[in-house]
């Protein structure tokens, strides 16, 4: 019989194989990539709408064109440099906490 170790985050592995990649115009809308290393990973045109984007690492990251619609990136490791790049960010939760108009 095949032993099987828990982990309390399984797909931790998958999140931090994505600093760098490149995920440009990625439908990536309600995904749950918190506490990911998205650190400069290229988010192009990515649609991100209602991800879960909590304490992400975007250092680094390009926004540009990015559909953040509703995204939850508090704590996120963010500039309000990279998010002047993005599409949209209507009703996101910012990195402290505030919504986005």
């Amino acid at each position: 019989m095949l032993g099987l170790v828990c982990q309390p985050h399984p797909f931790h592995f998958l999140t931090d194989a994505l600093g760098g990649a490149n995920l440009s115009r990625a439908d990536l809308g309600s995904a749950n990539l918190s506490e990911a290393n998205l650190s400069r990973a290229i988010l192009w045109g990515a649609k991100l709408l209602a991800a879960d984007l909590v304490r992400v690492n975007l250092g680094g990251a390009d926004l540009n064109g990015a559909d953040l619609v509703r995204v939850n990136l508090s704590e996120a490791k963010v500039t309000l440099e990279q998010l002047d790049k993005a599409k949209l960010l209507t009703g996101a939760t910012m990195p402290d906490g505030s919504i986005h108009p």
